[in-house]
């Protein structure tokens, strides 16, 4: 860093993003991307935005929050959009967190809350996941601190139910709950109906897996609408035009071309429910994922062991080299003929481990 980097930043551990190396093309089942293209709705909607890009995007985004307010069964005012589910996540940590509202949230989940927390200067408390790596919920029972849950959690694909989330919610009336949502439709079940219920619940999600738009940067929140009124004065006070033109248009096409969009999670399903058959049939542990993800690992090889030699094949995974999960990888789900390739690729490996 240079001499003027400032102190308050000096310990900051940066977020480390999924690793996108072009020495070759590879099969990429790392980053949880979705296999397909966005709907071409989407993008025929987006291309007409290309037009008009001497101008400034709609900073409310009126369209798309109509869209989704539709969709997802809430009033307009009680959704805010953003630059990916990562800008609003931020948000909520600068509105709902501070020294006398600390955070809190499982050791082993999404790097960014971390992130987040020192990025802000934010006291964070960090609770082990079980032994099988579930979040008890008790532990998040009457805690009092702003709480972020991933649900699904990742890296391991587990989910609570809706049941076990308003309890954690109903136990917490006086400190807000985020329930971060990126993987929730490949098969767990939104908590968003709640937010009718609770004023301290906040729910977000993101269109870069399951609508096929990580590349657009779009994400969401749904809460009370005084939350969302909080979210706004951030944003406002950040960057009013966070969501671009083409962005914001796709959005639109995304949320109208509803049986693209289910069909797109269906395939995902399905294909991920043959690839954690087969790596069991290989003698894997692989976790009951509802992501479009699975968590694995082999007694055979190690899991920097595979990650590295799956890459030697042109694959790419994803390992976590920390003492809980260094034995395991995470696998993206992808088309039939990318998940094909993996499983032929891992026999390779097995076969000669022997």
């Amino acid at each position: 860093m240079s001499r003027f980097f400032s102190e308050k930043y000096s310990a900051l551990t940066p977020y480390t993003p999924g690793e996108q190396p072009r020495d070759q093309r590879y099969i990429k089942l790392n980053t949880n991307e979705s296999p397909f293209p966005p709907s071409p709705l989407a993008q025929q909607k987006a291309r007409a935005e290309a037009e008009k890009l001497e101008l400034y995007s709609d900073p409310t985004c009126a369209a798309l929050t109509t869209q989704a307010a539709a969709v997802l069964g809430v009033a307009e005012d009680e959704i805010i959009f953003s630059n990916g589910s990562d800008e609003v996540l931020n948000f909520a940590f600068m509105a709902f967190c501070d020294e006398s509202h600390p955070a809190i949230f499982p050791d082993i989940t999404y790097g960014f809350y971390k992130v987040f927390a020192a990025l802000n200067g934010i006291p964070f408390r960090q609770i082990p996941l079980k032994e099988d790596f579930t979040v008890d919920i008790q532990d998040y029972v009457n805690q009092n601190k702003t709480i972020f849950l991933a649900n699904p959690n990742a890296p391991t694909g587990l989910c609570l139910s809706l049941g076990q989330i308003e309890t954690i919610v109903k136990s917490n009336p006086n400190s807000i709950v985020v329930i971060d949502e990126a993987y929730i439709d490949f098969g767990g079940e939104t908590a968003i109906p709640l937010t009718k219920q609770y004023d301290n619940l906040l729910v977000v999600q993101t269109f870069s897996k399951s609508r096929s738009m990580a590349g657009a940067r779009l994400g969401f929140a749904v809460g009370n609408r005084a939350l969302i009124r909080d979210l706004n004065t951030i944003k406002y006070s950040v960057n009013p035009y966070n969501v671009n033109r083409m962005t914001m248009a796709a959005g639109v096409g995304a949320l109208e071309d509803t049986d693209y969009f289910r069909s797109n999670c269906q395939k995902i399903i399905q294909n991920r429910d043959w690839t954690t058959a087969e790596l069991r049939k290989l003698g894997f542990t692989v976790l009951d994922s509802l992501t479009n993800f699975v968590f694995a690992k082999s007694e055979a090889v190690p899991g920097k062991q595979l990650y590295e030699r799956l890459k030697a094949k042109g694959i790419l995974v994803r390992h976590f080299d920390t003492p809980r999960l260094t034995d395991y990888v995470r696998i993206t789900i992808g088309d039939e003929a990318q998940m094909a390739a993996f499983i032929r690729a891992t026999k390779e490996i097995l076969e000669e481990s022997l």
